[in-house]
């Protein structure tokens, strides 16, 4: 088991989008609330860029949550889907620009009993196989938002064991922007959301 107090560092996420999308797989995204802490490694991901992406919030009017696109590069953007589900995402690129990537799939490995309780389930390989409910397993809600994940104590990423092989595939979930091949998960990975079909590995 890694270290899990170490932080990745701002320059990690600083970067073009599409690489922190990349790169965040096999890191590991760690929760500390009184109930106590759950991590999983992160095996899914997608990127969503800047106003010239149809899908990413960015190419919406700037106002409200979306605003933290704009901001410090590392910090949580979290916002409620279909008035449901939080989803964690991950501000990327320089202050100024814009880009987002999201968490979408996490394979638990620590506090598992908590997140069954929390998720009201019990089988492993379901807790974290979805945004919304990595967010509901790890106690993500939307008062994180803006939570800035180098300096955290509540919310972060650590550093962890880059997978070796790699897959990809358009986002889902979207009306826009379909075609992108912008969503990664770690090839194999049984953690992995439901939606499995590869348009080609990445070396």
């Amino acid at each position: 088991m890694p270290e899990l107090n170490a932080h990745l560092e701002r320059a990690f996420y600083e970067r073009p989008t599409i690489d922190v999308a990349r790169d965040l797989l096999g890191q590991i995204l760690v929760s500390e609330t009184p109930q106590g802490r759950t991590a999983g490694r992160i095996v899914e991901t997608e990127a969503y860029r800047g106003a010239d992406d149809p899908a990413s919030h960015a190419a919406r009017l700037r106002t409200g949550r979306v605003e933290a696109m704009w901001g410090e590069p590392g910090i949580a953007y979290v916002y409620r889907s279909y008035g449901i589900h939080a989803m964690l995402n991950v501000v990327t690129e320089p202050l100024g620009t814009t880009g987002a990537v999201l968490i979408r799939a996490l394979a638990p490995l620590v506090g598992v009993d908590l997140m069954r309780i929390r998720r009201g389930l019990g089988e492993e390989r379901l807790l974290c196989s979805g945004p919304g409910k990595l967010c509901q397993a790890l106690a993500i809600g939307l008062d994180l938002h803006s939570t800035d994940l180098v300096t955290s104590e509540r919310l972060w990423i650590t550093p962890g064991a880059s997978p070796r092989d790699v897959s990809l595939s358009g986002r889902i979930g979207i009306s826009r922007g379909q075609d992108h091949p912008w969503r990664y998960w770690i090839t194999g990975n049984p953690h992995v959301s439901a939606h499995r079909r590869a348009q080609s590995s990445a070396e």
